[in-house]
């Protein structure tokens, strides 16, 4: 049997509701799972109205695995890897993160609170296809409990980790959309208990994502904006659906790239430790290596993906990493990307700065990026990227990254050409010292890969 993933994804399995992924579907997998785990595992869910359904099927296939099951409730998918390191074996959390509503997915998680390793991975899948998960004897049946404590814990711990004092006194005036997503738990009170004056939008917890589609983005986030420049708001702040990115909005109701937040806070983390070491993946922002350079920093860069990011974070017993999407993980924390500690962290420097964010990001090294993708099948990638590698190496002397994908540096920037892990096309990515440098690296990109594709 080859390696290649039948079910899993880059972070679980995501599947559309209830036609592919339906109780029977996610109670054999959570079985599969138990079946690997054997002890005491937390589960808990998004808003979506697929939740309970699959929350109830996946906690069956535990029990009858001859797991515990910890019920946590509707929590961010942080909030359940934040109880899995400190209190049990594993995890499973009921979320398609920022898909459309329609979508809903499982993310399994190891002792540490990561998302579980490959080679796990392909064991649950050959038990689900090939095999039969464990089926204990009526007197072996699992337990079922409940913890609805945790949410209030996981809020208070990352409280505790931010100069509370200092963002009371800055008297921060804070608008939050939670996209009716799992952030509706957190966000408000979290903000309310940092002392600064809350105003909240879609922040009541609905499945249909009825205020706003729940994938973070600048066109979605249009009355985030609005209602910041009205109010005259310090800083909006926007989730995606579990909770686990965070997208900033200026005072002047300016998009925030996430790759600025990451470099704000990286800045800020390297300041206050005297340096350490930075993970993130090879597609961020050279602003990161620059930030870093200056502060003593140390950056790793790996394959794309926050698990990964996570993984490494706890091998090299990293201070701070992330993604260029706002997703910023605090390894002492969460291993993975958390929104309750980035938005206590960001809120903590716009206190302690004295500045607004507008300026705070001014501040920070300035790339300009470029973005395009096109359809590539399947088959044909591992061939795109193998000619383009060698028409580099032998036609010019750049220098290659092969990570993940073909990243080729050049003296004023770099380009990234990589296959999607989910869908049949090439991302490809570029930034440099201008604007029409980045667009023209992108084409010459994307003209590499028509080259090569039939």
């Amino acid at each position: 049997m080859s390696d290649k993933k039948r079910l899993f994804g880059t972070f679980g399995v995501r599947r559309t509701a209830n036609d592919v992924l339906t109780p029977e579907f996610a109670s054999r997998l959570a079985a599969s799972y138990g079946t690997q785990i054997k002890g005491t595992v937390a589960v808990g869910g998004d808003t979506r109205t697929s939740t309970l359904m699959l929350k109830q099927a996946v906690t069956a296939g535990l029990l009858s695995s001859g797991c515990d099951v910890v019920d946590l409730g509707v929590l961010p998918t942080p909030g359940v890897q934040y109880a899995v390191r400190k209190y049990y074996d594993g995890g499973v959390m009921i979320t398609a993160s920022h898909n459309p509503p329609q979508y809903n997915g499982l993310k399994f998680l190891d002792e540490d609170g990561i998302g579980i390793p490959d080679d796990m991975e392909l064991e649950i899948e050959k038990l689900y296809f090939d095999g039969e998960p464990d089926r204990v004897e009526f007197s072996k049946i699992g337990e079922l409990y409940h913890n609805d404590k945790i949410i209030d814990e996981y809020v208070d711990e990352a409280v505790s980790k931010v100069d509370v004092e200092a963002i009371r006194k800055a008297n921060l005036k804070v608008v939050v959309d939670c996209g009716s997503g799992a952030g509706c738990f957190t966000a408000p009170y979290l903000i309310r208990k940092l002392g600064c004056d809350v105003t909240t939008l879609n922040s009541q917890p609905d499945g249909f994502f009825p205020g706003r589609n729940p994938e973070p983005i600048e066109e979605n986030l249009q009355e985030l904006i609005h209602v910041v420049k009205e109010l005259n708001a310090d800083i909006g702040l926007a989730h995606d659906g579990d909770a686990d990115r965070t997208i900033c909005i200026d005072e002047k109701g300016n998009f925030v790239l996430g790759d600025k937040t990451f470099t704000l806070v990286e800045k800020q983390m390297l300041k206050e430790n005297d340096g350490g070491i930075i993970v993130t993946t090879v597609a961020t922002s050279q602003a990161i290596y620059d930030v870093a350079e200056e502060y003593n920093g140390e950056v790793i860069a790996t394959a794309v993906g926050d698990l990964l990011v996570a993984r490494k974070l706890k091998e090299e017993d990293g201070l701070f990493g992330g993604e260029e999407n706002g997703g910023l993980i605090f390894p002492d924390f969460v291993y993975g990307r958390d929104a309750v500690m980035t938005v206590a962290k960001i809120l903590e420097i716009v206190a302690k700065e004295n500045k607004p964010l507008s300026e705070l990001v001014d501040e920070l090294p300035v790339y300009y990026a470029s973005k395009m993708k096109i359809e590539c099948r399947d088959d044909e990638k591992e061939y795109v990227m193998t000619s383009i590698a060698e028409e580099i190496q032998t036609t010019t002397n750049f220098n290659l990254d092969l990570t993940d994908g073909v990243k080729i540096l050049k003296d004023d920037g770099w380009v990234i050409i990589r296959p999607s892990g989910t869908e049949p096309i090439f991302r490809c990515f570029s930034e440099s010292d201008s604007q029409k440098k980045a667009d023209e690296m992108t084409e010459w990109g994307m003209s590499l890969i028509k080259k090569y594709k039939k």
